[in-house]
């Protein structure tokens, strides 16, 4: 912190906070959550409550005619033991809409942890500080994107000039909620996660329920997001279903139908899209579970494989390709009588042919040029066709 400069300092409240649905006050400043209280106190699962306190998604934003800009912040960062370091959480400042600068900030907690036996250990560290400077003299509005795979703890936000809330450009808010995938997996930064690229095309603002691990049909998501202001929904449904083994064919039915059943309760009449699983060859046919392959550790490459047995299908067991089947059958069948309830297959964002040319690195997630053409291919079949199941919907509020 520059102690010569002529500070402003700015409370970060919800006001100047977008894509949160919490803030929890700590003993260093603000934590966002993407599920509020009341939800996180009904699962005590360490990876959702990892998931939910990473901020993707979640900016930032207000207008100023500061040309220096410096935010406080302490991160949580992840190390895998016998792996390479993982790289640093960016945060993406966006400038009238514009990307203008990518940083990070050192210092934090560390979480390291040993995938073989599951323990994990946690060494504390200092807050650290993202300063950004020689910004345009003139009233903008600054958007400061969270890094999608660090928890983050927000301490203070300093410019020298003063800051006034953003104006409502009048876009509709558009409410995602998916797996890792749609948290940002390997994605390149906070705003080259698939659904921000989808937004930020599609011309709405997002709130990103993409929880990785976690998009296994609990009724507690199921609840926020009926108790979510939204415009447009989507709910990308499946592969933590599979990759998790968590349920057979008999239950997976009546779980989705009473997801659906749960958000209609608040969102009667809003665009609501059913998206299934993204391609993924080790899951295509044979169930879950899904195992990490550590043979590869220390060169710093992960891999996953499917653990179940294809036979197993014929006993209830869930893949990728019955999961499909299942959730056309289901939109097909309440869209007699819902008819703003839509489906797309997930493979018409990720494919065979798109496999061919970016596999999975891991066997499971995307790399950040699959991200790119996931958010491009999103926006073009949900927000920019005529027939998407947003396109006649997406516009500004009226």
């Amino acid at each position: 912190m520059d102690t010569e400069q002529d500070w402003i300092t700015t409370p970060i409240t919800a006001d100047i906070l977008r894509g949160a649905l919490d803030l929890e006050h700590t003993a260093h400043g603000v934590l966002p959550h993407r599920l509020p209280a009341w939800a996180r106190a009904q699962c005590a699962d360490g990876q959702l409550a990892m998931a939910e306190s990473q901020p993707s998604g979640v900016r930032l934003a207000f207008r100023t005619r500061a040309t220096i800009i410096e935010l406080d912040a302490l991160r949580t960062k992840r190390d895998y033991v016998g792996a390479p370091p993982r790289p640093e959480g960016l945060y993406d400042l966006l400038v009238d809409g514009h990307l203008a600068g990518q940083d990070s900030v050192s210092g934090g907690r560390t979480l390291t942890i040993d995938l073989t036996n599951g323990k994990v250990e946690t060494r504390p560290g200092p807050v650290g500080t993202l300063r950004y400077a020689e910004l345009p003299d003139r009233a903008k509005d600054i958007e400061i994107w969270l890094p999608h795979n660090e928890t983050t703890e927000l301490v203070e936000l300093r410019t020298d000039a003063p800051v006034e809330l953003a104006p409502d450009r009048g876009r509709k808010v558009w409410l995602h909620h998916g797996s890792s995938i749609s948290h940002g997996s390997d994605a390149a930064s906070p705003t080259a996660v698939w659904p921000v690229l989808a937004a930020s095309l599609g011309g709405v603002e997002l709130i990103n329920l993409g929880l990785a691990g976690s998009a296994l049909l609990d009724p507690f998501t199921a609840r926020t997001l009926r108790d979510t202001p939204a415009d447009l929904i989507s709910v990308k449904i499946g592969i933590n279903v599979v990759n998790a083994d968590l349920m057979r064919l008999r239950a997976f039915g009546p779980a989705v139908h009473g997801f659906l059943d749960t958000i209609r309760e608040g969102h009667p009449d809003t665009p609501l899209l059913v998206v299934s699983p993204i391609l993924c060859p080790i899951h295509e046919d044979t169930p879950g579970p899904c195992a990490p392959d550590f043979s590869d550790l220390s060169s710093g490459r992960l891999t996953f494989s499917a653990m179940g047995d294809p036979a197993e299908r014929a006993g209830g067991k869930l893949t990728l390709r019955v999961i499909r089947e299942e959730l056309a059958r289901i939109v097909e069948q309440r869209s007699a009588d819902d008819p703003n309830l839509r489906y797309l297959d997930g493979r018409e964002l990720y494919g065979e042919a798109d496999f061919a040319e970016l596999p999975l690195p891991d066997k499971l997630h995307p790399d950040a040029a699959t991200h790119r053409r996931m958010g491009e291919r999103f926006a073009e079949l949900a927000f920019a066709a005529a027939d998407g199941a947003f396109g006649a919907s997406a516009g500004p509020r009226a």
